[in-house]
């Protein structure tokens, strides 16, 4: 029986990675990992600070992968990827927006 569901894991696995290879789903392994590259990112970053830190550069990775992600859904004709990975790239987007705001106010009182 256990030798069974190996054998059924890895006709399953074949057939998702193998058989179905093609240029979507390396572009889908590319999005996926430039999105897992954030929380590096992160973690690194509060490392080095010796606390928690949101660098740009995770907020970066976080719109690159999500965009593609969401690109990724709309070939696939994903509803679940289209809607999730839609309303967090507006998120990403906005992050973005808010931190170059600060940064600007910021060097203008320095000024």
């Amino acid at each position: 029986m256990l030798i069974h569901w190996g054998q059924d894991l890895s006709d399953y696995i074949y057939d998702v990675f193998i058989a179905k290879f093609d240029f979507w789903l390396a572009f889908g392994l590319v999005a996926q990992l430039f999105f897992t590259a954030r929380f590096l990112v992160q973690w690194i970053s509060s490392e080095r600070a010796g606390k928690s830190v949101i660098p740009m550069a995770f907020w970066f990775f976080s719109l690159g992968g999500g965009f593609m992600t969401l690109i990724y859904g709309i070939v696939k004709r994903e509803p679940i990827i289209i809607l999730g990975q839609a309303l967090a790239t507006i998120i990403y987007i906005r992050n973005i927006m808010l931190i170059v705001k600060n940064h600007r106010q910021t060097q203008t009182l320095e000024e």
